[in-house]
């Protein structure tokens, strides 16, 4: 299911372009790995959040700060930042403790 979804996107993402090239979801697919980060890695209720909170944050970015808009995609990376620093473990993360 979930690669039958990721060629769903995929493909609804290169019909926004006129023409198809090998780098042009590196954008998306960091997007993403941030979003799974900011929720939690191997919780996808956390995922889900992370995506919806990184989505939302970017839009109000850029609506409350139209002149900076160029600046959305390092307001994400500056949110991955600041959610590691305060939470290592993404929101929804849970520590895990290693036995040896």
């Amino acid at each position: 299911i979930g690669s039958a979804l990721a060629a769903v996107g995929g493909i609804l993402w290169s019909l926004r372009f006129p023409q198809i090239v090998p780098t042009m979801g590196i954008i998306p697919g960091l997007k993403a790995f941030i979003a799974a980060v900011v929720g939690g890695i191997g919780s996808i209720p956390g995922a889900m959040l992370g995506g919806f909170i990184l989505g939302m944050s970017e839009i109000l970015f850029v609506t409350f700060f139209p002149a900076m808009s160029g600046y959305r995609d390092a307001f994400v990376f500056f949110i991955l930042i600041i959610i590691l620093l305060l939470k290592p473990d993404g929101i929804l993360g849970t520590k895990v403790q290693e036995k040896v």
